[in-house]
């Protein structure tokens, strides 16, 4: 019994969610609507506790498997869950002064966040595809739901319908993938099923087997969308409300990258030349796609689910790479992305005229006159985004394109760079349109000083990154190290 109790304290963060997310939900139902802003601010609580239990616990070097083989905890789950953890409380204190002018303020919705990062984290510390499919629709369940949150707006309803439905059809899939793996294999444990190619590189896998990893990969692209599966993004990220998107484009993303690597570089590393092509495809499929259909764009939401997709094809360079250089590129680039992308949405949250939200990339017209210090901060974010040094981007960038060219993927590599110069067009404009055009107006004052807070520190980071890259770069090699001693 003691075994089993200290394995159990091993998956505590997840427990420790789950527990807390029925009480808010009570404490929620007994205190009524005006319990929003507590409800928010104890879910918050929640996550940072959580994010706190995740680092007590950590395994060091170790890997430990619990749970009849169905969770893993290892380094490699401790620096995803903690991103993810951090990106959810980020986005749901930003969400606190929306939600209460578009009076949607409920408390409902940091509860539903908190379930949603509760699948995610059992999404990356997933050792079974039946632990997989679970830790995956704990999160979509919830996600569908704060899609359409905004029950008067009809943009918003057409979101929630249009992830719900394009989601269902990815599952299928997915689940599709999974029969045929065990179909073919006899097992769904990723234990059992790495053990199966351990030193059978010379054998030819089955055509159903690799038909069923291309299914549960089409699957998992849809999650992070990845093109050509991107369909969803666009009108979601628009029609949803502004903190849900900023969620979306965040903590769900960062999640499903990480399942990805724990698929493919875990139980099916044998099969990297089947797969490695699919991942080719998706990541030159998605530079392309970012770096010309969002040229056009005049709407800032439609424009982020565009860079976006964007940026997962970069990422996804540096895991057609397949090896270690490759997976801690893929890493960095997304802990960078995370912060890149929470600061731009806290500025696009700022964006309020007479009390309206406003989403038109010339609604930020001569910002720079008008709000200088917002007007900075996203500068910083978009220079960021295109890549240019000595900001935090260029060196995501950096390390994908060097594992892409280690790995002999020089056309890989020279897409990627070319895609970057294409997409730097939408970024630069964004700040030429701050600083050289006339002010059309004026952004409501003042932002809350939770912005403010969330502005100065995401932009911070991304500026002095390359002063003090070497924490970040130390807990992704353990990381790493960590996924592929698996």
């Amino acid at each position: 019994m003691p075994a089993e109790i200290g394995f159990l304290s091993m998956a505590a963060p997840e427990i420790f969610m789950a527990c807390a997310a029925m009480l808010l939900l009570m404490g929620g139902v007994f205190l009524g609507e005006r319990s929003a802003r507590l409800i928010t601010w104890l879910s918050v609580a929640t996550l940072l506790m959580a994010a706190l239990l995740v680092l007590s616990v950590a395994p060091g070097e170790s890997r430990l498997v619990l749970l009849s083989d169905l969770f893993v905890t290892d380094s490699f789950g401790v620096f995803m869950k903690v991103l993810v953890l951090a990106a959810s409380a980020v986005t749901l204190i930003m969400s606190l002064g929306f939600n209460e002018r578009e009076q949607i303020a409920r408390f409902e919705y940091p509860i539903l966040v908190v379930l949603a990062t509760l699948g995610m984290m059992m999404m990356i510390s997933a050792n079974d595809l039946i632990a997989l499919y679970m830790g995956l629709e704990l999160q979509s369940l919830a996600l569908y739901v704060v899609a359409a949150f905004h029950r008067d707006s009809l943009r918003s309803t057409e979101a929630g319908l249009k992830y719900f439905v394009l989601g269902a059809l990815s599952s299928g899939m997915l689940l599709y993938g999974c029969s045929l793996i065990y179909g073919f294999l006899g097992t769904t444990n990723f234990s059992d099923i790495a053990a199966v190619f351990a030193g059978e590189a010379d054998v030819t896998p089955s055509v159903g087997l690799v038909v069923g990893l291309v299914f549960l990969m089409v699957g998992l692209a849809f999650k992070v969308s990845a093109f050509p599966f991107h369909m969803w993004t666009p009108d979601v990220y628009e029609g949803a409300p502004t903190p849900v998107t900023a969620f979306f484009a965040a903590a769900p993303k960062l999640a499903a990258v990480a399942l990805l690597l724990r698929v493919l570089i875990g139980p099916f590393q044998g099969l990297a030349g089947e797969w490695q092509q699919v991942v080719v495809a998706l990541s030159i499929g998605s530079m392309l796609l970012a770096a010309f259909a969002a040229i056009n764009q005049t709407n800032i939401k439609r424009l982020m689910a565009y860079s976006g997709i964007g940026h997962i094809g970069y990422a996804l360079v540096g895991l057609a790479a397949a090896n270690e250089a490759g997976v801690r590129a893929v890493l960095i680039y997304m802990a960078i992305y995370l912060v890149m992308v929470i600061g731009t949405f806290c500025c696009i949250l700022c964006m309020r005229n007479g009390g309206r939200m406003v989403e038109g990339i010339d609604d930020l017209k001569g910002l720079a006159k008008t709000s200088p210090g917002m007007a900075l901060v996203l500068a910083i974010f978009m220079f960021s985004m295109a890549g240019i040094p000595p900001l935090a981007g260029f060196f995501g960038k950096l390390y994908v394109f060097l594992a892409a060219l280690n790995a002999g993927l020089y056309a890989l590599a020279i897409i990627g760079v070319l895609a970057s110069v294409v997409a730097a067009f939408y970024y630069v404009r964004i700040v030429k349109v701050m600083y050289f055009d006339e002010p059309v107006g004026s952004f409501d004052r003042p932002v809350g000083r939770e912005m403010v807070a969330v502005q100065t520190v995401t932009g911070l980071m991304i500026l002095l990154f390359f002063l003090w890259p070497g924490p970040l770069l130390a807990a992704a090699e353990a990381a790493v190290r960590a996924l592929f001693a698996a």
